[in-house]
């Protein structure tokens, strides 16, 4: 017989860096779970991932037992971390704060594919395009 889920909650929280104070103890707290075996268990689950923004699912039961499902960094985190740049334009459409390659964007497609609505890699490309013109930043060959 399937366990009774309590609650879903959705964080996103930078890989190996997690601590049982706000926001994931703000979050996680009011459910009941034990917070320091959480963030121990996050922690070594996403060592290899450390610096990284990893959105996280949790699951949690009636029993107070939970289940982890780690996603795909965002796909602005992974623009930003390829053209090394700290933010996007306040004005996409005006102010352009950098260049992309087509090829970064089909490695971060590539990377998010998993996560997408979509199994295609030339349509995954078109949803990074749109981040990427969202965020303003020029598109070039």
């Amino acid at each position: 017989m399937a366990k009774e889920v309590k609650q879903i909650v959705k964080l996103q929280i930078i890989g190996g860096e997690a601590k049982p104070a706000p926001p994931i103890g703000t979050a996680l707290g009011p459910t009941g779970i034990n917070l320091q075996q959480f963030v121990q268990t996050f922690n070594a689950k996403t060592a290899n991932r450390k610096g990284e923004l990893i959105p996280t699912i949790v699951t949690i039961y009636k029993d107070r037992t939970y289940d982890i499902v780690f996603k795909v960094a965002p796909v602005s985190f992974m623009v930003k971390k390829a053209i090394n740049i700290e933010k996007g334009s306040a004005t996409p459409n005006k102010v352009k704060v950098g260049k992309i390659t087509k090829k970064q964007i089909k490695e971060i497609a590539m990377k998010k594919l998993p996560d997408l609505n979509t199994k295609s890699v030339d349509k995954a490309m078109l949803i990074v395009e749109g981040t990427c013109k969202s965020m303003g930043l020029e598109i070039v060959e």
